[in-house]
């Protein structure tokens, strides 16, 4: 009933950026909060930005994305994006969207994953 479809990701040399995007479609009534997720090879998946319906934002815990990573939507095109500034080696990952839908005929929210676009960075 939903997709979440994110696109974006790419190789990108170190300094460099990148902006995903994540589409969502489907039988939609709304749409709560919006994430991207990361998981690199051999480590834990990490919440990497999150912003809700009303625009407000949160970042990973880390140091490690504050200030080069933006997380914004379009409410109307049910689009959110993660703009990513001077990429390091370590922001190599598969980066996936996920989303609280509400969809017809149902009463509450439901969460919802996208597959994932992986961005590369190199030295």
């Amino acid at each position: 009933q939903v997709q979440l479809v994110e696109s974006g990701g790419g190789l990108v040399q170190v300094g460099g950026s990148l902006r995903l995007s994540c589409a969502a479609s489907g039988r939609i009534v709304s749409i709560r909060d919006m994430d991207w997720y990361r998981h690199a090879p051999g480590k834990q998946r990490e919440l990497v930005a999150r912003i809700s319906s009303g625009g407000s934002t949160t970042y990973a815990d880390s140091d490690s994305v504050k200030g080069r990573f933006t997380i914004s939507r379009d409410i109307a095109k049910k689009t959110a994006f993660l703009q990513m500034n001077s990429l390091k080696t370590e922001d190599t990952a598969g980066y996936s969207c996920h989303a609280q839908v509400r969809v017809h005929g149902s009463f509450s929210h439901k969460g919802y994953w996208g597959k994932g676009t992986q961005v590369t960075v190199s030295a």
